[in-house]
């Protein structure tokens, strides 16, 4: 469902095109830029915000986010997110996303830019000229047609970087555990399995990954003793990947001919030795500093943090389990659905439940169960936690507490395309739901607790269990009706229990209810129980 941005507002922190405003106030959203802002200043001023934008200055810090009471959604403008800690973000239900594609082919030119840079020593040639200098004998550079390149990590930017290099005739060779053989083989790439053999083999390195955990110092003293002598090393990814003090010992020893780097650990670098040295070409991280890729990503973070921020989805979102839009809106229905489902079961059985069994069987099993598994957490724990739940902090927080969760896929569903089962237990009691979405979009429960029912999980609800006698849907009716209490659906079911007929009637009701209603409705000859239930 769409929600409306009347009275949103957004947080610019850091210094982007105007385009990035534009968006964000055509769309109703109010924008506030202050991208000078100091740490402590920006854990003052995000406590009124629902999405704050950042570039690569400002740092949304554990410290920082701590103060975020609003705050709902995070876009980093470009592609890293080590200024954004995503951990603490993620505890607190926010959204993360980058904009990966609107600096990709500036990053991926500026690469193949270092790597002329390096073979030809055009800036210390630039340099020798400017000095009055003519000797070019000491300038003498390779060709690039034939050598091999490695590209550790094939993603956007890695993918754009290997179709460039074949193009200039270089044989190219990829390291990257993370994408299978079948999405390499439409590259002009050879893929190897070890990163060994990638260091072995290359001419020219170049590097591009993401700066996390498993990336840290990711080439080191033993990985430089691996490569070939006289390789040349790039790095237009991050700082921290490539260990400094190492590759500072590798360039002066020969081992590595010549250096080009766009990033650094500590960004300006300040006394950074590596620099200093004539077989190194650094620039100040300019990957993404192109007038294109500057206004790409401040249209594509405007644009990701107004759908984020209005209900329509999330794209390019690091911690939320969907890969595209498109395949968020083809899910949409599904988890819409199990949230409810989570509410209702939730709301029968009260806090306590102890363990959670998702089902999904027909079409539902071939999709990405984990979004619409979250948005059942969702729907089950909101009502029991005070700080909320949502797709983001919903895994985490069943995990807090404890909470059980399986998963299990079934090829039959009957006479339906699709069936998800809920089931719920607590230390006293077990109860599930089956429901199915229909061709058309439209949700239903098909079944409760053995109880075959067509019923609408919608609105407010009553659950009653009664003994199956005549007159018993008309003396609800009637009770309901002297109450001004309208009922705008009802499902019905029955089955035998020993030796009994115990009905169930799913009634869906407009009007006010008063304090008193489920006790009075407990009262009615042949009801054994009722439970009011109330959904978003």
């Amino acid at each position: 469902m769409t929600k409306t941005t009347k009275n949103t507002r957004v947080l610019i922190a850091d210094n982007l095109p105007d385009v990035c405003e534009e968006v964000l106030k055509r769309a109703g959203i109010k924008t506030v830029t202050r991208p000078e802002l100091s740490a402590a200043e920006l854990k003052k001023e995000i406590k009124g915000y629902d999405g704050v934008i950042v570039r690569s200055r400002a740092k949304l810090t554990s410290d920082v986010l701590v103060s975020a009471t609003k705050l709902r959604a995070v876009c980093r403008a470009g592609v890293g997110i080590d200024n954004v800690d995503l951990e603490s973000a993620t505890k607190k239900g926010i959204v993360v996303m980058n904009t990966p594609e609107g600096s990709t082919i500036s990053t991926a030119e500026h690469t193949i830019g270092m790597i002329f840079a390096m073979a030809r020593k055009l800036p210390q040639a630039h340099q020798s000229l400017k000095r009055g200098e003519w000797e070019r004998k000491k300038f003498i550079g390779v060709q690039v047609l034939g050598k091999t390149l490695g590209v550790i990590g094939i993603g956007r930017i890695g993918r754009e970087v290997v179709k460039r290099a074949a193009a200039l005739g270089m044989k190219v060779i990829a390291y990257d555990p993370y994408i299978s053989p079948e999405i390499a083989d439409q590259y002009p790439v050879h893929k190897v399995e070890k990163l060994e053999d990638l260091l072995k083999q290359a001419d020219f390195i170049t590097v591009h990954v993401p700066a996390n955990k498993s990336t840290r110092n990711m080439i080191t003293r033993r990985e430089f003793d691996g490569m070939k002598d006289g390789v040349a090393l790039v790095n237009c990814a991050r700082g921290g990947i490539v260990v400094e003090n190492d590759l500072y010992d590798a360039l002066v020893s020969g081992k590595v001919s010549g250096a080009a780097l766009d990033v650094f650990e500590e960004e300006p670098p300040k006394g950074n030795k590596l620099i200093d040295l004539e077989q190194v070409v650094a620039t100040p991280h300019l990957g993404a500093q192109t007038a294109e890729a500057q206004k790409a990503v401040a249209v594509e973070a405007a644009e990701q943090m107004v759908d984020a921020l209005s209900g329509r989805g999330y794209r390019n979102a690091l911690n939320l389990p969907v890969s595209s839009q498109d395949e968020f809106d083809q899910l949409r229905p599904f988890m819409d659905f199990t949230e409810r489902m989570g509410s209702f079961l939730m709301q029968l059985t009260d806090c306590g439940v102890r363990s959670v069994s998702l089902t999904y069987a027909g079409e539902i099993a071939k999709k990405n169960m984990r979004l619409v598994t979250d948005s059942f957490l969702v729907g089950l724990l909101k009502p029991c936690v005070d700080e909320g739940a949502n797709l983001v902090s919903a895994p985490l927080l069943a995990m807090e507490k404890g909470l059980d969760v399986s998963i299990t896929t079934s090829s039959t569903c009957g006479n339906f395309n699709n069936l998800i089962t809920a089931r719920v237990k607590t230390e006293k009691a077990e109860s599930y739901v089956t429901g199915t979405i229909f061709d058309k979009g439209d949700a239903r429960v098909v079944c409760i607790d053995d109880y075959d029912v067509e019923a609408f999980l919608e609105g407010t609800m009553l659950v009653v269990l009664a003994q199956d006698r005549p007159k018993l849907v008309g003396s609800i009716g009637t009770f309901l009706g002297d109450r001004g209490i309208n009922i705008t659906r009802m499902a019905f079911g029955r089955r035998e229990i020993d030796g009994k007929t115990i009905s169930i009637l799913i009634i869906n009701i407009d009007g006010p209810t008063e304090p008193d209603l489920i006790a009075k409705l407990e009262g009615l000859n042949s009801v054994n129980s009722a439970r009011l239930v109330r959904l978003s």
